[in-house]
């Protein structure tokens, strides 16, 4: 099972996570997010995949972010349509394969910005209370990589709660997802039971659950979780 750490804001705090070498690692551009990232990643191992949160934002500055940051991953957490999500898909496979085109034939800069050589994964955002309908997923399947489960409230993401794990009992699909909302070292039991299910449970998402404050995250709670699953 993969570990997806979310929300991440500070360069030491990055840095410090990297070592603990996470599957992905979250950073949100969302104006009105506590943890809205602004400045420099640090560079780290490739095997950890920088993931970029967005809502409802305009194509063309997700693609910007891509090749700016280097982003291995997308994830939509806004009410992002299956044309939203199509035409992303295509001006992303545009710019990737500019990229490869231009550097057939001269050497890359050592700043220069690009998509990278492989696919951009899309992550696709859903929120669950007490009940969901997953008719609503139908028609996102050919056009995602993952569905993200998240608990539905005020704020989107880190609203530091658990949905009902057991809607997912009727989840009717193949596709892969990562499971978040409120997900702390409390719940390793739950997470451990959840995973011995059939369901296709791809990672996990934390966020606020290990955090000091909005962005910081507690380094050896994130060792100690990940060590635990």
């Amino acid at each position: 099972m993969k570990l997806k750490v979310c929300g991440m804001k500070f360069t030491e705090n990055i840095q410090q996570l990297a070592d603990v070498n996470p599957d992905y690692m979250g950073f949100i551009f969302y104006e009105k997010s506590k943890r809205n990232f602004e400045g420099i990643i640090p560079e780290f191992s490739n095997s950890i995949k920088k993931t970029g949160v967005f809502v409802n934002e305009y194509i063309e500055i997700v693609i910007s972010l891509v090749e700016e940051y280097r982003l291995d991953a997308v994830q939509l957490h806004g009410d992002e349509s299956v044309d939203y999500i199509t035409e992303l898909k295509k001006q992303l496979a545009e710019r990737r394969l500019l990229f490869i085109d231009e550097n057939k034939q001269i050497k890359k800069k050592k700043n220069q910005h690009y998509i990278s050589k492989n696919e951009v994964e899309i992550i696709k955002v859903f929120g669950i209370k007490d009940t969901f309908d997953f008719d609503v997923l139908k028609p996102y399947l050919d056009v995602v990589d993952f569905f993200l489960f998240d608990t539905k409230g005020k704020e989107r993401g880190g609203n530091g709660t658990k949905f009902d794990w057991s809607v997912l009992e009727k989840y009717p699909f193949d596709k892969p997802f990562f499971l978040s909302g409120g997900i702390g070292l409390n719940d390793l039991e739950q997470v451990q039971i959840i995973a011995k299910s059939n369901l296709p449970i791809y990672g996990l998402d934390v966020n606020s659950k290990f955090e000091i404050e909005p962005g910081l995250k507690n380094i050896n709670e994130v060792k100690s979780f990940k060590n635990k699953i």
